[in-house]
Order: structure tokens, then sequence, then C-alpha cells
């Protein structure tokens, strides 16, 4: 029966973000059981993509990145495909009609990463940004809406503000990395040899407008995944402030992060505020 496959593959794309990314696992887990699945879902899809251009340097990425967008088309229309990530995504598009010029600009982006290694212009910045980050925000908030077309257009520019910020907050974080490791420097104008606190500050002030324009969207989001998203606007809101902290010396010589016991101050806090209406720009 393929409702034994179906739960395979809910289970796979459960444990990508399980063992990829413990803080966002736990956010979605908050979210309301009928969503919470959708969600893993469309996280094992992104995550899997990201993995082919990040990760597999020893294989030929071209070739496999192509592989998969093939299955992924077939596995939408035919409602089914072997790949247990796939079969579980192409449940939840199919399920919400998630529109596919956002899954375009997914792997449109995931593609640049292929071969793109500065982001010397605004205008590319942005499409590799909106590509990478803000379609996923689209996809989920599909999910949270029902497939609503009213309220997925009218809470669709805070989720591209939210999405930015964390996209954003992620390129600082792992400035290092991306410039040792993958050689990609995605801020554009900014020379890694003389990053200094003008460069770092003309970010964060960045990414603190996206954070102020993406809480007046939380605010109204359904109570199905409200607390979840803000649970991760507050997470990493306190990444950001983190690293407003930081040197910019430092932050170009190691990677960021929170640890444990702040994660819970977070979670605490959060649901305090929440619990008392007081949900804000902080």
């Amino acid at each position: 029966m393929k409702s034994i496959f179906d739960k395979v593959s809910n289970d796979s794309s459960k444990i990508v973000i399980k063992r990829y990314s413990t803080s966002f696992y736990f956010s979605s887990s908050l979210l309301s059981k009928s969503i919470r699945q959708d969600i893993f879902n469309v996280y094992g899809f992104v995550r899997l993509a990201d993995e082919i251009v990040d990760t597999f340097h020893e294989f030929p990425k071209k070739e496999l990145l192509d592989d998969f967008e093939k299955e992924l088309w077939r596995s939408i229309d035919n409602k089914i495909s072997l790949n247990p990530i796939l079969n579980s995504f192409q449940s939840t598009v199919n399920k919400y009609s998630i529109p596919k010029d956002l899954i375009i600009s997914f792997l449109d982006s995931m593609r640049m990463d292929l071969h793109k290694k500065d982001y010397e212009s605004i205008d590319e910045y942005k499409k590799y940004i909106y590509g990478s980050a803000d379609v996923v925000g689209l996809m989920c908030l599909k999910v949270f809406v029902g497939g609503s077309s009213e309220m997925y257009n009218s809470l669709s520019p805070y989720a591209i503000s939210l999405g930015s910020a964390f996209q954003k907050v992620n390129f600082l974080r792992d400035l290092k990395d991306d410039s040792n490791i993958l050689n990609r420097v995605y801020f554009p104008n900014v020379d890694m040899n003389n990053f200094d606190e003008s460069s770092k500050q003309e970010i964060i002030t960045e990414i603190e407008d996206d954070f102020k324009n993406a809480i007046i969207g939380i605010v109204k989001l359904p109570k199905n995944s409200k607390f979840a998203v803000y649970i991760a606007y507050r997470y990493y809101y306190k990444l950001l402030k983190k690293l407003k902290r930081i040197s910019s010396e430092n932050i170009v010589k190691k990677r960021i992060r929170i640890d444990n016991f702040q994660k819970f101050i977070v979670i605490v806090r959060s649901y305090v505020k929440y619990q008392l209406n007081l949900i804000k720009w902080i």
C-alpha cells in the first residue's frame, strides 16, 4: 500500500530536519499537528537541494541537481516518487497548490551556488536571497494559511521580510566558512580582507529593517503557526544581537552560536510574551 511508503517518506523528511537543524526542528515541532509534517516536508526538500550544492564536492553536483530537478517535476505531476524526500514534498505541493514559480526560483538560486562566488550587484544579491530563503517562507506560508489565496497575498510581504532576515543572519554568522570553505561572499561590495565595523553595521541595519517588517505579519498568522514562527524570530534576533556585540574582526574568524541555555531563555521569554499577547518588535 502506498500509505506505508508515504509514512516512510514523511518520516524521512522529519529525520532530515532533526539531524540537520535542531533549532528549526524544535520550532517546527511547536506548529499545530495538522501542518507540522508538511513543514518538515518542505524543509526536507530544500535541505537536500542545499546539500547537493554545498557539500557533495567529490561528486558531479550539476548532474546531481539536474537529476534531482527532473525527478521533482515528475513527482509533482505523477504524485509519487521513489525518492522519499521528493515523495513527501510533492504531497505537500499538491495538497496546498504551492506555486511552481516559487520552486523554480529556489532551484535557480541553488544553481547560482554551483558557479557564482561573489555577488557584486544588489540585484544579484536580492535575487539569490529571494530564491534561497524568501520563497521557502512563502511555501511555508501557503501551508500556514491552508492554501487561502487572500491570506497568502496579504501576508506574503512579511514572509519575504522574515525569510530575508533569517538568510542575512546566516550569511553574517557563516561569513568565515562561506569565504574559506565555499569561497563565496554573498554581501555585495564586502571585502573579506577589509571587513570592518562600518561594513558590519550596514548589514545589521538592513537585517533589523527586515525584522521590523516581519513582526507585523507574524502577529497576523493563524494560531496553527504563530507561536512557532515567533520562537524562530526571537531565536534569530537573539543571534543577530550577539553578532552585533562581536567585533567585525572576530566575525570573520569564527562562527557565532547561541548556546542551549540562551535558547532556553529565548523560549521561556517568548512563551510569556505570547501568552500575554505582547508580540512586537523587540
